[in-house]
């Protein structure tokens, strides 16, 4: 292996187009855009000439190329598939999330890769902010002391379009929830380790396309912290903030704007050095708190090149595999929670 991995793209609109190649593949130290693949030829034309790729109209073109790795930005419901035969051609997988649409074909995924030998991540960048990263290295030092509750936001505006696999749940395996939701479950728990239950309610309640526009998760984690997740596809961009709170017996993180595609937001720490007496008024300072403020990193580049990096040195990669099949059991489970009307366990 060279000091530079050769990528494919399958899916070259979307995500990719916006974000992962100008943002991540292009600008990585070590990665280089060989191939881009997508249903629309139009668009991948384009694509291809922008980022001086090869634009080739099939899987089967894409795998034929001088690639080690392929980046999938699909629809949810092709992953499976399109991972699979990925493996069968010994090409390294990054993953958009959710890695399938059921547990099920997950765990067929992570089968397949282990058995050809290459390694399979999910694209969870969120994890790769460095607010996020300064944030779980102060939970990690008991700054916060014995983690108690968490909040997490991800809401935007996203009315019905005509083909859009999101707003289809044999597409996208749902809506707001498992398109947005999962970031946010997926970053509690690296601050607060595994869920272990969940109690979900999800609706339909502006937009009338077959996916939710609305989902409200409450996550129990092993540890015994309690969480909320709130994500919605009907509520205007400027009037959802993306809030990410973090409490401890000892304090807090709070932040805005950190959850998203942008590479910083605001966080701020209130953290006490002692324990205190009970006050009976319970007074609120005006603390300026602590600034959380580390060099702005881009998440999909971190995220590449944390990938690629795995791969040169045949070691396990930091966004793997597992982080998708626990965020499918959660999801699943949030899904069937709301279905049911009721609390459900998560299933080891």
């Amino acid at each position: 292996m060279s000091n530079k991995v050769k990528w494919a793209v399958l899916g070259s609109g979307g995500i990719a187009q916006r974000r992962t190649i100008p943002e991540g593949i292009i600008p990585a130290a070590n990665a280089e855009l060989i191939t881009v693949c997508d249903v629309n030829t139009k668009v991948n034309a384009e694509v291809a000439s922008k980022f001086e790729a090869k634009a080739v109209e099939s899987i089967d073109g894409l795998l034929s190329s001088d690639i080690d790795a392929v980046y999938i930005a699909t629809p949810a419901n092709l992953h499976c598939e399109q991972v699979i035969k990925c493996a069968k051609a010994k090409k390294h997988v990054l993953c958009e999330k959710p890695l399938g649409l059921t547990i099920k074909e997950t765990q067929e995924m992570i089968a397949a890769c282990r058995k050809a030998k290459v390694k399979l991540g999910t694209a969870f960048m969120m994890r790769f902010n460095s607010q996020h990263q300064a944030a779980l290295q102060m939970i990690e030092a008991g700054k916060i002391g014995k983690p108690v509750y968490a909040r997490a936001q991800l809401s935007c505006w996203y009315p019905p379009i005509k083909g859009a696999w999101r707003q289809n749940s044999k597409q996208g395996g749902g809506g707001s929830l498992i398109d947005m939701g999962g970031h946010c479950i997926d970053l509690l728990e690296m601050f607060f380790g595994p869920v272990k239950a969940v109690s979900c309610f999800i609706r339909s309640g502006v937009h009338k396309y077959k996916s939710e526009d609305s989902a409200v998760a409450m996550l129990e984690f092993k540890s015994g912290a309690i969480a909320t997740v709130d994500t919605f596809f009907c509520i205007p961009d400027n009037s959802s903030k993306n809030v990410l709170e973090l409490y401890g017996s000892k304090g807090s993180i709070l932040a805005k704007g950190t959850i998203g595609q942008g590479q910083a937001g605001e966080m701020i720490a209130f953290l006490e050095e002692e324990a205190k007496a009970y006050e009976a008024q319970q007074s609120r300072q005006q603390a300026d708190g602590i600034k959380i403020a580390p060099q702005p990193v881009n998440m999909y580049k971190a995220e590449i090149e944390a990938f690629s990096q795995a791969i040169i040195e045949s070691r396990r990669p930091l966004n793997n595999d597992l982080l998708g099949l626990q965020s499918q059991k959660v999801l699943a489970a949030c899904y069937e929670s709301a279905k049911k009307g009721k609390r459900i366990k998560i299933k080891v």
